[in-house]
């Protein structure tokens, strides 16, 4: 590995030590700032100025972006009549102002495209002061050295604030302009091929989760001996069941119940899409009520489920006995009325996954109101497989969702450890730890 003949200590401990001959400068030195526009979704359409949008930034484009190329939302041209300077030249960069984990505080991207676009709301504009390496800039931004420098300073419970003042503070780093486009060049051949095995774990993840969602679906709608006669269950999203099969109304099989507890002596429970956990108190992890003496009694084998939010919510089948929200939908198979319970927990996630419960929800979605209601919950129509065969498809969904599951996991390791590595990558050259040479 090669390296270069001297070093320096910077004094920033993200940083360490860099080749001798280039500079530490603060980022304020660098750069002028300015604010996006204060708009909201409801001013974006298809047509206008092409819009830098904050969530954007988070979600879709990495830390470039270029209007001919990518997909943005659009604004009039009016809106900028009042601030003027929202508007994005090639070179500009884009950073978020808002972030909903530490992690994401820091995330930006840069105009590369010589067609103009604009910031939007709740994102802070960096535009160069002096001549540098666009390129170069993104990835020394994109590094270690940078975000970790950020992270320990921004505020926030639930959502973080990376503020102008805390950007501006940052040490960034700069080599000659030459071998600031040799350090761009190479890491562009770099990543482009991390990031081509980092996309085919993600297809493979993804064509896995899709595998795993299907077989569920076919497996409690249409049971595991695929000879047997069908009838029409009448119900779209069931489709042909097995002629010996029931299909029934929910109210005919579970009961909603809601006891309030009235002490704070049981374990909190949260509805996760991992299940239902036990939620730390003592560690302040998410958020957290005032009192729980509110809260509904949840037994063993009680379903819980979120029903105010049929997009990211779940629904589970209780292993503790403890108390949750009483915002959430509490329910129980009817005495005499004995099922298997992981039968209709596959069935009702299930209709998490596949969006049936959404089909039926009620509400404004786009505010994240989108709840099923108890009467339609309660009239919907399931299938009723005999309480044996139950057992078999919970059986048999169990053993293939573990092996599933265990490929999954794995794919999930290779995927933190090449982002992990691509991180290492960058650092290592914007910060000078290995030499990169033209060529």
């Amino acid at each position: 590995m090669d390296r270069y003949a001297k070093y320096k200590e910077t004094g920033v401990r993200a940083i360490g030590r860099i080749p001798s001959d280039w500079e530490t400068v603060k980022t304020a030195y660098v750069f002028s700032f300015g604010r996006g526009l204060s708009i909201s979704r409801e001013n974006m359409s298809e047509e206008g100025i092409p819009c830098v949008h904050y969530g954007e930034i988070h979600a879709r484009y990495g830390f470039a972006v270029d209007p001919s190329k990518d997909i943005l939302p659009c604004i009039d041209e009016s809106f900028l009549e009042a601030a003027p300077n929202a508007l994005l030249k090639y070179g500009d960069f884009c950073f978020v102002g808002s972030s909903e984990d530490v992690e994401g505080s820091g995330n930006f991207t840069y105009l590369n495209s010589d067609v103009h676009a604009c910031a939007g709301s709740d994102t802070i504009i960096l535009r160069a002061k002096r001549k540098i390496n666009y390129r170069f800039v993104a990835y020394m931004f994109d590094s270690l050295s940078f975000r970790e420098q950020i992270r320990p300073e921004v505020y926030g419970v639930k959502v973080f604030h990376p503020t102008q003042s805390i950007i501006k503070r940052v040490v960034g780093i700069y080599p000659s302009l030459c071998d600031q486009a040799a350090i761009a060049a190479h890491l562009d051949s770099q990543t482009a091929k991390i990031d081509e095995s980092l996309a085919d774990l993600t297809n493979q993840a993804e064509m896995l989760d899709r595998y795993k969602r299907e077989l569920i679906a076919n497996a409690v709608t249409h049971g595991l001996d695929k000879a047997a006669p069908r009838q029409n269950s009448g119900v779209d999203w069931i489709g042909d069941v097995p002629s010996h099969w029931e299909v029934t109304k929910t109210k005919w099989m579970f009961e909603i119940v809601k006891r309030i507890y009235g002490k704070e002596d049981r374990d909190v429970l949260s509805i996760t899409q991992r299940g239902i956990k036990v939620k730390d108190i003592e560690s302040n992890d998410g958020q957290l009520a005032e009192s729980y003496a509110n809260y509904q009694v949840v037994n063993v084998n009680d379903f819980a489920m979120n029903s105010m939010d049929l997009l990211s919510g779940w629904v589970d089948c209780s292993l503790f006995e403890g108390v949750t929200s009483p915002d959430y939908r509490v329910f129980r198979f009817l005495p005499r009325k004995t099922q298997c319970h992981s039968y209709y927990k596959y069935l009702f996630q299930m209709c998490y996954k596949n969006r049936i419960f959404y089909r039926l929800g009620q509400g404004v979605s786009n505010l994240g109101r989108w709840r099923l209601q108890a009467d339609q919950f309660l009239n919907m129509r399931l299938p009723q497989p005999p309480v044996e065969e139950q057992e078999l498809i919970a059986a048999y969904l169990d053993e293939k969702i573990a092996k599933i599951d265990g490929l999954s996991a794995d794919i999930a390791t290779q995927i933190e450890k090449l982002k992990q590595y691509r991180q290492i990558v960058i650092h290592d050259a914007v910060t000078g730890k290995v030499k990169v040479t033209e060529g």
